[in-house]
This record gives C-alpha cells, sequence and structure tokens, in this order.
C-alpha cells in the first residue's frame, strides 16, 4: 500500500515543478573552470610558445682540411723511414724508401700536414698503392680544431647554420670539467660514403664504424675560443681539463635544432 500512495503521489505532480531545480553542485563548476582554463592556456601555449629538441650524433675533433692517407706508387721493399709520427712535414717531404727491381724510390708527402700516423716499418714488402701513412693538413701548430659531427642524413635537413653545440669529448672526464662549446659552422648537404669518410679522416675503420647506420652527412662546428683554458677553448665549466685537446680525439656532439611551435606538429 505505500508503494501505491507513492505512486498516485508522482502522477498527481509528474513534473515536481514546485521542487527547485538543482544544475550542478559547486564542486563541478569548479571542475569544469578549471578545465576551460587548462584547455585556452594549451591552445595559448601551442600557438606561441615553442618547444627546443636535439640530435646526438658522432664526431671527431680535426683541423678544418682533414687528412689524407699516402699510399706508395710503387711495390717493394721498405728500406727506411724518414718520417715520424707526429712531425709536421712540407708538402713534397721524403716519408720513407723503398728498393724496387729499377732502384730505391722515395715516397713523399703530397700536401703539408702532420704524420698522425705511419703504416710501414723498415724491411716490410708493399704494394704499389699501400697505405703507408696518415697525414694530417695542418701546417701551423697554431691552427684551430673543428669538430666534424656526422648526423644522419634524414635529419640534416634540420640542422640550421649557427646553432649552438655541446661536444662530450672522449678523453675528457665531463662530469669534471663539462661539455666542449661550438656553433655549427656548415652543413655538407649530401651523404657520404665510409670511402669519403675514411678519406677525409685518413681512418678506414672510423669510416666503416660512421656508417653503420647509414651515410650520414657532415656538419662542421667551429669550437668556440678562449684565452683563460689551458685547451684554448669555451667548455661548459670554467676552466676545462687542465691540458691540449689533440686531432682525431672522438666526441659525441649535441646539436640544438631550430625551436618549433607545438601546433606545428599537428599540421600536415
Amino acid at each position: 500500500m505505500q508503494f501505491r500512495q507513492q505512486a498516485l503521489a508522482r502522477l498527481q505532480s509528474p513534473e515536481e515543478l514546485d521542487l527547485p531545480v538543482r544544475f550542478a553542485r559547486p564542486q563541478g563548476w569548479l571542475v569544469l573552470s578549471v578545465t576551460v582554463v587548462a584547455m585556452a592556456a594549451a591552445s595559448v601555449w601551442a600557438v606561441t610558445g615553442s618547444v627546443a629538441s636535439t640530435i646526438g650524433a658522432p664526431a671527431v675533433l680535426t683541423h678544418g682540411q682533414g687528412s689524407y692517407v699516402l699510399q706508395s706508387p710503387v711495390a717493394g721493399q721498405v728500406t727506411a723511414v724518414l718520417a715520424e709520427q707526429g712531425e709536421r712535414l712540407p708538402a713534397g717531404s721524403p716519408v720513407l724508401k723503398v728498393r724496387t727491381d729499377r732502384g730505391e724510390t722515395v715516397v713523399r708527402s703530397l700536401d703539408a700536414g702532420r704524420v698522425s700516423a705511419l703504416a710501414a716499418a723498415v724491411g716490410q714488402i708493399i704494394r704499389t698503392g699501400a697505405d703507408v701513412a696518415a697525414v694530417e693538413k695542418v701546417a701551423r701548430a697554431g691552427d684551430p680544431l673543428y669538430a666534424t659531427v656526422y648526423v644522419p642524413a634524414d635529419n640534416a635537413a634540420d640542422v640550421p647554420a649557427g646553432a649552438p653545440v655541446d661536444l662530450t669529448v672522449q678523453s675528457v672526464p665531463s662530469r669534471e670539467y663539462g661539455v666542449l662549446r661550438g656553433r655549427v659552422k656548415s652543413v655538407d648537404r649530401s651523404p657520404q660514403s665510409a670511402r669519403q669518410i675514411a678519406a677525409f679522416l685518413g681512418d678506414a675503420q672510423l669510416g666503416r664504424q660512421f656508417t653503420e647506420e647509414g651515410r650520414p652527412v657532415a656538419v662542421t662546428v667551429e669550437l668556440d675560443r678562449s684565452s683563460a683554458t689551458k685547451s684554448g677553448y669555451r667548455w661548459s665549466s670554467a676552466d676545462g681539463p687542465p691540458y691540449e685537446l689533440t686531432s682525431m680525439t672522438l666526441a659525441t656532439g649535441s646539436i640544438r635544432l631550430a625551436d618549433q611551435r607545438p601546433v606545428d606538429w599537428l599540421l600536415p
């Protein structure tokens, strides 16, 4: 009987027009307001804000003109090695002597530079075209170092000239001395093969190593100079390492790409 009376009462006033209508609780209005404000702020940031991104890639500290591999023009036995590793030589300097069927031949340097590696020894039998030395093209001791960063070809178009670069040098403890600072000087837009890289660095192993995941693009980085550090270059720490840097030192480069607006990620 009780339920029947409630049903009859509802039929008599189905709309309950005499009761006040509650649209939402105060807590609901608060949540809605916060959501609207957050969405509006996100929309404004997506249009006016910017996001910085970086790309990391292997790098080598070199002098700007790179190196070349000196090859023997004749076959025979090495009778004398006339240059030392680390020695700076003018163009046309004698590097070694080779005894052939027609007499002794002197193998000479092609360009001025520093002998970074010797691959021939006295008594060794070599063939025509054999690699006998790697020579870095640097004429003066004060010539500055550059960094060559080998960036994947897919990302090369995103690298702007003048972009800041941080270099983590393998021979320098980064926790103690920080990273080396520099800026992008130029970007070679054509991907390089292992042979091209080996010819520039004078090291076939590095050529193979840098092309394991495809042919990269060479990005030349000019290092920031500083008279306040022992190395002569600027570091993220105040003093940097207490020793000079040498060429053919491996590093990892972190290049800052151009800032992007978040809304650009949503546009085709």
